[in-house]
């Protein structure tokens, strides 16, 4: 009798040892999704939320909205074209969001843009990864 309380004993100290080593190995995995886009209330926009990794990944660099002889001036790799050639940029009033905004645009020298009519001087802008803001932003790719 002794002999079977001990083969019962342990083999419940061996069950108990293979579901403990399950729980260990057993884990949930939290999917953190890149980038957040969120409807603009009464507008055909939305706002594009990157993670700190997504900005790291695109290596999204920023700059901003600069008077020169008077006039507003962005990088030239701010500015994109939408399908039906208006001009756009991507500003960005909160860290790690960014909002298109039209923009018109003036002249193109070399590397800057030289606005008609755009955001106020001060005002960054996305001056890398802005193709990749504006992919997200209409979810290309998902």
């Amino acid at each position: 009798m002794r002999s079977n309380c001990r083969v019962m004993v342990a083999a419940i100290i061996i069950a108990g040892l293979q579901l403990a080593a399950c729980e260990r190995h057993t884990s949930t995995y939290h999917v953190e999704h890149p980038v957040e886009i969120k409807k603009i209330a009464n507008s055909n926009l939305s706002s594009v939320t990157l993670t700190d990794k997504a900005i790291q990944r695109l290596d999204l660099k920023t700059d901003s909205v600069r008077e020169q002889a008077g006039k507003k001036v962005v990088p030239y790799s701010s500015l994109i074209y939408d399908p039906n050639g208006q001009t756009w940029i991507y500003i960005s009033h909160q860290p790690r969001t960014f909002v298109r905004h039209k923009v018109e645009v003036d002249i193109i020298e070399a590397d800057t843009v030289i606005l008609k009519d755009g955001p106020p001087v001060g005002t960054v802008v996305a001056s890398v990864a802005v193709a990749e803001l504006y992919g997200a932003e209409f979810k290309v790719g998902h």
